[in-house]
């Protein structure tokens, strides 16, 4: 039996913005709002609180540390973008999600544990 492929996930600049609107955090959790229910301000998530909660990232608006995870993870390499490559694959051979963000001027990726992109909607309940 072969095991599916990890998934990848492609957003528009507005469905990434609209997704982060989506979520609080409360304490350490990350979650999805309830439709109508009031939230503090603070408990407010932008790209820097979703940045505690992610594996690894490259974004123009949040420090992903890219030589850092790859030093992490034991890795090597040339240029930026074989690192960013590297720890790529070694996140989604743990069952990681990878979120791109299309349209932006810089690379805008996001690696999340499966467990959390279920819980805040980015992936379906469902096996597909």
């Amino acid at each position: 039996m072969n095991a599916a492929p990890p998934p990848i996930l492609t957003l528009s600049p507005d469905d990434w913005d609209a997704f982060l609107a989506r979520l609080y955090e409360r304490g350490e959790r990350l979650d999805l709002r309830t439709p109508g229910e009031p939230y503090p301000p603070e408990e407010d998530v932008d790209a820097y609180v979703l940045s505690a909660h992610a594996e690894a990232l490259r974004s123009a608006e949040v420090d992903g540390d890219v030589w850092g995870t790859l030093e992490d993870i034991e890795e090597t390499a040339g240029d930026e973008e074989e690192a960013w490559a590297k720890i790529v694959a070694f996140y989604l051979d743990r069952g990681c999600v990878l979120v791109r963000v299309t349209g932006t001027e810089e690379p805008e990726e996001w690696l999340l544990e499966e467990g959390l992109a279920r819980r805040l909607g980015l992936l379906s309940s469902a096996a597909g």
